[in-house]
């Protein structure tokens, strides 16, 4: 059986610094800005439900006065990490550019909750930024009682462009266990 997305499908609100929603207290804005920046939805699959979040946290920027500005991403990656803390299904797929590697603080809780596949089964050290030179991972993979058999980034080539921002892409292959596995697991 082929997986399939089922209706459940749904933004997570990760809580943009710029835009806090209905209960913010804020003044009125010229520019509406979208605040969706993960989706999370049900993949059906032979082997039973599997939660995928899907997320593009905000950018780390650099000011000259001010250094670095996390905020937006932090906000981000710490209602991404409450949303999974949520999540009922037993197997979780994230797939993130969360812009941060995953030694970073703000990522705690993610990190504590999942596991990431190149880490886990990686082939090299999975950079993905920038595209023509990478020194860093800032596009994630993570799972919760999925297991990773491979991982991997695919280099840019004349056939295949870098991706938006200038990033590589991630793969990988991932083996769902079954219902009756995952519960004999403790």
């Amino acid at each position: 059986m082929e997986p399939t997305a089922s209706s459940d499908t749904q933004p997570v609100d990760v809580g943009l610094a710029r835009d806090q929603g209905p209960l913010a207290d804020t003044g009125s804005v010229s520019v509406t800005m979208d605040s969706t920046r993960a989706l999370r939805t049900t993949v059906a699959t032979g082997q039973g439900p599997l939660a995928v979040y899907v997320a593009h946290l905000g950018s780390v920027r650099v000011f000259l006065r001010n250094g670095f500005w996390t905020a937006e991403r932090d906000n981000g990656a710490q209602a991404l990490g409450e949303a999974i803390a949520a999540e009922r299904k037993d197997r979780v797929v994230l797939l993130g550019d969360l812009n941060g590697s995953m030694d970073d603080r703000a990522f705690a809780g993610i990190t504590s909750q999942m596991r990431s596949v190149q880490d886990a089964a990686g082939d090299g050290f999975g950079f993905s930024w920038p595209a023509k030179f990478p020194v860093v991972r800032i596009d994630q993979i993570l799972v919760r009682g999925v297991e990773p058999k491979s991982s991997w980034v695919l280099p840019a080539t004349e056939q295949r462009p870098p991706a938006r921002g200038g990033r590589n892409q991630l793969v990988t292959t991932l083996v769902v266990p079954s219902s009756r596995r995952m519960a004999a697991q403790p």
